[in-house]
């Protein structure tokens, strides 16, 4: 007899997101001569991360990683304490619980049902944009309102959805005529809007946005990601 990968039996497609999320845990944290099925309640934050970071780009097919700052947006939203510090968050400890049990605080999902649909989405539309670090992704809408705030109007980046499942959205300054600042969120694209038009098309055809943040015009930016224009009748 011999030991196999782990693996989970399900009767439906809708099981298959917390099937993903036992499978990882289980391949990632389990020690390699453990009684059958024991598996770590607890990992080191840090270890979490690691893991994390190599679904991303295994999943993805990138080799663009996630980077210090994403980590603590994500500590952020696991842990539901934006007092702490990067440093703090690295000393933690996180649950299976906290992971793929709890709601996450005005939602209806978990912490993996939210990151599982970020990497269905940055695999079927966005890995090009990713791989060119033109996604920030993973930020929280606040400070995406203290990062813009003083930016010219126009200034936008874009950030994955916090209130949807698999969304990606537009966050982009508003200078009033009175020199103050306001900072929208267009609505989130999913996977289905962005099949019809690609996210390059979609922000070509926003004129308000000018610059992506810090400071690169959009078609710098993005001009490699527009479709050719279909002319004609068609």
């Amino acid at each position: 007899q011999v030991l196999s990968l782990p693996i989970v039996v399900i009767v439906h497609g809708n099981q298959d997101n917390n099937a993903k999320a036992t499978v990882l845990w289980d391949n990632a944290f389990s020690e390699i001569d453990r009684v059958p099925f024991m598996v770590a309640e607890r990992v080191p934050w840090e270890k979490m991360c690691d893991t994390l970071n190599l679904k991303f780009k295994a999943e993805v097919q990138t080799t663009k990683g996630l980077l210090k700052e994403h980590y603590f947006f994500l500590a952020q939203k696991i842990f539901n304490d934006h007092s702490a510090s990067l440093e703090d968050f690295q000393s933690r400890s996180v649950s299976w619980a906290q992971f793929n049990k709890e709601i996450l605080p005005g939602r209806g999902f978990t912490f993996w049902q939210w990151f599982d649909g970020v990497l269905d989405l940055t695999k079927r539309c966005l890995k090009s944009y990713w791989s060119d670090r033109l996604i920030i992704g993973f930020i929280s809408k606040q400070y995406v309102c203290k990062l813009l705030s003083t930016e010219p109007d126009g200034t936008f980046l874009l950030r994955f959805s916090d209130s949807e499942i698999g969304g990606v959205t537009i966050a982009h300054v508003i200078r009033g005529k009175d020199g103050s600042s306001q900072v929208e969120n267009i609505q989130p694209f999913s996977a289905k809007d962005l099949s019809i038009r690609s996210l390059g098309d979609r922000i070509r055809d926003l004129g308000q946005l000018r610059n992506l943040y810090p400071n690169i015009p959009k078609d710098q930016a993005f001009g490699s990601h527009y479709n050719k224009e279909q002319t004609g009748k068609d």
